[in-house]
């Protein structure tokens, strides 16, 4: 696993559902017996005596946070399920756990919220909340740079400290990649090129699809973030890139591109 496809608002994500998983083991309910001469007791999410909290609530995020996740590994366009992505069915389980757990504040028979209860619903709108934000809001979308490799310094791409596929030296000069392999080609009809555009590396970041020279809707490789890409060719707001097995491909959503 490569944790340089993550995001931010993936790392808060994880974060949120293992708040969620250890909360499902605390009392969601405390009933008080002193009246009747006994003490109180409390029940977790796993007695079957308060089910359906357990799916509903604890079990809904989780699996919700793990397919939002699960989907960034997944080759581009994503799998769907009855028209959705496996990404989109994580956030519906979210939102659907935080709205079980505000009700489940209502409790029952005279039974009080324990912390449990109270720390899953605060995990499950968190979980929510930046399930939903992420990819609206830059800075969730951003990727890591973590692990073990250090701080992103200025003029490195997102998480691309570790040397690899267009990966420019502290020189400029490109390291495992030859830039004279980059001819570019002629552009497809309707297009047109600038003539004084010099190729340079630049790096995404988010991942981002790479379609075909010949206009082709289908994607013919996914450009993922922490990694030098080499341009070869503008035409109009667009870029024509080439991966690290030779495909070349037209990158049609250059917002927010870093440049080597």
């Amino acid at each position: 696993m490569n944790n340089r496809s993550l995001s931010r608002g993936d790392a808060v994500v994880i974060g949120a559902a293992v708040l969620l998983f250890i909360a499902s083991f605390l009392d969601t309910y405390t009933m008080d017996y002193g009246e009747y001469g006994g003490g109180s007791e409390g029940v977790n999410a796993w007695d079957s005596d308060i089910f359906p909290i357990l799916p509903s609530i604890f079990l809904a995020g989780i699996v919700g946070a793990g397919l939002i996740v699960g989907s960034r590994f997944l080759p581009q366009p994503d799998r769907e399920i009855a028209g959705l992505k496996l990404g989109q069915w994580g956030i519906a389980l979210t939102v659907t756990s935080a709205w079980a757990a505000l009700w489940a504040l209502g409790g029952g028979y005279g039974a009080d919220v324990g912390a449990g209860l109270i720390i899953g619903l605060l995990a499950a709108l968190l979980l929510a909340g930046v399930a939903v934000a992420t990819p609206l809001v830059p800075a969730l979308k951003a990727p890591l740079s973590g692990g073990g490799i250090g701080p992103v310094g200025p003029g490195a791409p997102y998480g691309a400290q570790q040397p690899g596929y267009g990966y420019p030296s502290a020189g400029g000069a490109a390291q495992s990649y030859q830039p004279t392999q980059a001819v570019p080609a002629a552009p497809a009809a309707g297009t047109g090129t600038d003539p004084n555009f010099q190729p340079f590396w630049f790096a995404v970041p988010a991942a981002r699809p790479l379609y075909g020279e010949d206009g082709s809707p289908t994607p013919v490789a996914e450009l993922a973030p922490g990694t030098w890409y080499l341009a070869v060719e503008q035409r109009g707001q667009a870029l024509v890139a080439q991966t690290q097995d030779g495909r070349r491909g037209v990158l049609q959503d250059t917002s927010g591109i870093q440049r080597g």
